[in-house]
């Protein structure tokens, strides 16, 4: 799928969950803040419990860019955790490598970041780390490849351009973007994560299936 064809279906998910997937969605949405299709400016009928509880799965797996199958094993995790189950699975998901990457504004998008991670160009510790699944750790550091720091991609991202259009960097990161460095230092809280999703129906989605 060419660059223009992936922005084109983030820009129609986004409309369709009514969230910005990304800082160009977030424009699209500014002016058409309405479902695509035909139907999109009409109002909806009442959704059932069951659709309700859905779109807000979906919305939650969006935001991450994560496989159905992802999802269901974190939440798994998250339920076997102390703690409320839904919070524990935002936070869980949030110490991911590809979105910390996103949060410190060291990508501008969950993509980017993630082909970043994918062709090594990121290290965590001075390991070079090619998942964007591995989960951090608290005191774990994220960085750049000294090699890969002069590519115009990370340039941008030295200079601040991607903390412009992005959520304020939360505070479970410390953040020195002029190194493109970010510490995870502490586990993430819900009340902090930039992500719009009410947790507790993703729960009750899982909890009836």
């Amino acid at each position: 799928m060419s660059t223009k064809s992936r922005t084109r279906s983030k820009t129609r998910l986004s409309r369709a969950l009514g969230i910005a997937l990304t800082p160009k969605a977030a424009k699209y949405l500014e002016k058409r803040p309405y479902a695509p299709g035909e139907q999109g400016r009409t109002k909806r009928k009442t959704d059932s419990d069951y659709a309700v509880r859905l779109r807000e799965k979906q919305r939650l797996r969006a935001q991450y860019g994560i496989r159905e199958a992802q999802l269901k094993i974190v939440f798994q995790e998250a339920r076997r955790a102390a703690g409320l189950t839904g919070e524990n699975l935002v936070e869980l998901l949030e110490m991911r490598l590809d979105a910390v990457v996103v949060r410190a504004g060291l990508a501008r998008t969950t993509a980017q970041a993630r082909q970043m991670i994918v062709h090594r160009h990121i290290l965590v510790d001075g390991q070079r780390v090619d998942r964007p699944s591995f989960r951090l750790k608290p005191g774990q550091l994220v960085h750049v490849h000294t090699k890969s720091e002069s590519m115009d991609i990370f340039q941008v991202a030295a200079a601040g351009a991607h903390q412009d259009v992005l959520p304020k960097v939360p505070a479970y990161l410390e953040v020195e973007i002029d190194k493109l460095q970010a510490r995870l230092v502490r586990r993430p809280k819900r009340v902090e994560v930039p992500v719009t999703c009410e947790v507790q129906l993703v729960v009750e989605y899982y909890a009836a299936r």
